[in-house]
């Protein structure tokens, strides 16, 4: 089912993201890249949460991570600003061949407070990016914090402010620019003629605005040696040398030094008492 939006507010990134949402998976979900970072993601996913938990996705996109949860028995009640977006998930899910625990609702991240669930989740997943479209992040944590138990973990994936692969790769293209767009801690992206803010907060800016509610208890890099999805056309000219990274990303992506360097960084939060 399809639940109702609670609000006719147009969203920015939501309507950026209409305009993606019939190539999405094309365009990323089924690239080598995609893939890879996916599966990364998805390796550290099933370490945190278990068949029979309840799980809050934000920014669910055409709804790949919540049909892979609900495969491996976890329910899912996952949330996109992108209406488009959400009816694409709909799609696919009705077109699974057994019935899974997965409902999508339209609702944008900075809203979830509007949520009143009847009960709590187990946890809260985020993947790829989606909270580096807001600017502030505490109350998203503040929001989140009554939706889950003391000791319950949030999996929130961001893009980094710092992507080593990125900086060398424009740098030796000559585009300074695009190698340190990152730094500033904020660019805009433009979808199809739709413009979006971007946001990169520094770890040590996401933690404050975390805190109180949460604790870091791990962090993971995502793409450390995988390259950005931009460079798929690399990668599929170059299998050797991709799988030789695919083969170096489990190892480095634990590495204090570099796992915070790669196009994506993984953290997971745990609930404290209050």
């Amino acid at each position: 089912m399809i639940a109702s939006p609670l609000s006719t507010t147009v969203h920015a990134a939501g309507a950026a993201f209409d305009r993606l949402a019939p190539v999405y998976d094309d365009k990323f979900t089924e690239t080598l890249i995609g893939r890879a970072q996916r599966n990364s993601v998805w390796k550290v996913l099933l370490e945190t949460f278990r068949p029979g938990d309840s799980i809050l996705e934000l920014n669910c996109g055409t709804g790949e991570d919540a049909l892979f949860l609900a495969q491996h028995g976890i329910s899912v009640l996952s949330c996109d600003a992108s209406q488009e977006m959400i009816t694409h998930a709909e799609q696919r899910l009705k077109a699974q061949p057994v019935p899974l625990s997965v409902v999508f609702c339209h609702l944008p991240t900075e809203r979830i407070n509007e949520f009143a669930p009847a009960r709590r989740f187990d946890g809260v997943f985020s993947n790829f990016s989606g909270l580096n479209c807001i600017e502030d992040l505490a109350p998203v944590a503040a929001s989140l914090a009554p939706l889950v138990k003391d000791g319950d973990r949030l999996l929130l994936c961001f893009s980094t402010r710092v992507c080593l692969t990125e900086i060398f790769y424009y740098l030796a293209l000559g585009q300074k620019k695009k190698a340190l767009r990152r730094l500033s801690g904020h660019t805009q992206a433009t979808i199809d003629g739709v413009s979006l803010d971007v946001y990169y907060p520094s770890l040590k800016q996401i933690l404050r605005s975390f805190s109180p509610h949460f604790r870091l208890s791990s962090t993971t890099g995502i793409g450390v040696a995988v390259p950005p999805s931009y460079l798929e056309p690399w990668a599929r000219n170059h299998p050797t040398a991709f799988r030789l990274l695919c083969r170096l990303e489990s190892f480095l992506a634990r590495v204090p030094l570099l796992r915070t360097t790669g196009d994506h960084v993984l953290l997971c939060f745990e609930k404290v008492s209050q």
